[in-house]
């Protein structure tokens, strides 16, 4: 995401010679220690810079976290992650608020894990999370499953992106070097992926984590149903998300047999796409078309309609579950990635369970560029939640 470095402010630093992580700090015990899901299993400090040139540090303490969460099958994996506390002190009533921030789509190599990217300075959304931080919030950012870790990043996989989400708000609750309280005031937030994930957090928090204090959740731009959001994609500039998509699926459900599907240049594509970052993913493999990645000549959308494809698609379905606090979506009309109906029928369906929602329909040119105007909503909403105001609720507006 790409936020407006002038409304915000950070104190310039050095490196401290913190910034990589310790030896093996990624790969997890075998078997993992008996725990429960968020609890830390291991830590260290971290830094967080703004900038590639590491001039700038965020203003907060930081530590590098794994932690325990459960994958797409419910069997335990770990997830690592970072843990923010703020310099400024909190101002407003009770506990220091936490968020669990969940980013947008960073690739799937596992150098693109978020707690890399923000120990280098090169974390995109990183003028948004220092926002959070100059606003007193605590803050935790999931690196996802197999982002950094071992195994493939479960990207758009709405039950793991879902629990990594939550996990990392209870061990950043937990976590003694944060002190941050471990029953305090909740919310979850992101943008394209990132809102995806945090949807998904929203409708899992009653049964997942009841324990939490959620008292919203800031959706923007959501991928809300997975199939329709492929054939956008397909032979479009971002169709490496599609890319990235496949080889989730792959890694979440092996039963599928994805590559038995693909000639040997959509094999090629698949392992690339498993190394890559998005920048890197988006200028190699602009307009590329799937129909000439699959042995029987048609796009990977058309196996979505069809078994076993078909219902774990439908698994992937953001928007039939209520979620369990307030929520905020955003979305312009003129995205060039995820389609404006993808936020927009989320925010409906939720609005007929029964949901407490505000849809801000914006119009502002491409996905990447109505990103900061939905940061600048989201923030001045998440301040009435924490204040205690009434949630705002335009349902049957939109």
């Amino acid at each position: 995401m790409l936020a407006a470095a002038a409304i915000f402010s950070a104190s310039s630093a050095s490196a401290s010679g913190r910034t990589a992580a310790s030896p093996d700090f990624y790969t997890p015990p075998a078997p993992l220690p008996p725990s429960e899901n968020g609890d830390v299993i291991r830590n260290e400090p971290a830094d967080f810079f703004l900038d590639p040139a590491k001039l700038t540090r965020a203003p907060a303490d930081v530590q590098r976290i794994m932690y325990r969460s459960t994958d797409a099958n419910d069997r335990p994996v770990a997830v690592t992650g970072t843990v923010l506390t703020p310099h400024v002190p909190w101002k407003g009533e009770g506990p220091r608020p936490v968020i669990g921030f969940a980013t947008g789509t960073q690739g799937l190599g596992d150098q693109c894990a978020p707690s890399r990217q923000m120990a280098a300075g090169s974390e995109y959304e990183g003028m948004f999370i220092s926002g959070l931080l100059l606003r007193g919030y605590g803050v935790v950012v999931t690196d996802y499953e197999g982002l950094g870790t071992p195994g493939l990043h479960t990207y758009a996989v709405r039950a793991a992106q879902g629990h990594a989400v939550l996990d990392a708000v209870r061990a950043a609750q937990r976590l003694p070097e944060a002190d941050l309280a471990d029953d305090g005031p909740v919310a979850v937030g992101g943008y394209s992926q990132g809102g995806g994930a945090s949807a998904a957090a929203a409708e899992m928090q009653p049964e997942y984590a009841p324990e939490l204090d959620l008292r919203g959740a800031y959706s923007g731009a959501p991928p809300a149903e997975l199939g329709a959001v492929g054939e956008f994609l397909d032979g479009s500039h971002a169709v490496a998300f599609l890319g990235y998509a496949a080889v989730a699926m792959n890694e979440a459900y092996p039963e599928l047999g994805v590559p038995d599907l693909l000639n040997d240049e959509g094999k090629r594509k698949l392992a690339e796409f498993s190394e890559e970052c998005t920048v890197e993913s988006i200028a190699k493999h602009a307009f590329t078309r799937t129909e000439t990645l699959t042995k029987d000549g048609r796009p990977i959308t058309a196996y979505l309609s069809e078994e076993p494809f078909a219902s774990k698609i439908a698994e992937q379905r953001i928007g039939l579950t209520p979620p369990g606090a307030p929520v905020f979506v955003s979305h312009t009309t003129l995205d060039d990635i995820v389609p404006f109906e993808q936020g927009r029928q989320m925010a409906r369906d939720w609005c007929d369970r029964g949901a407490t929602v505000q849809f801000d329909t914006l119009v502002i040119p491409t996905h990447v560029g109505a990103a900061p105007e939905a940061a600048a909503r989201a923030f001045g909403w998440l301040e009435g939640r924490f204040a205690g105001d009434p949630a705002p609720d335009n349902c049957g507006s939109f």
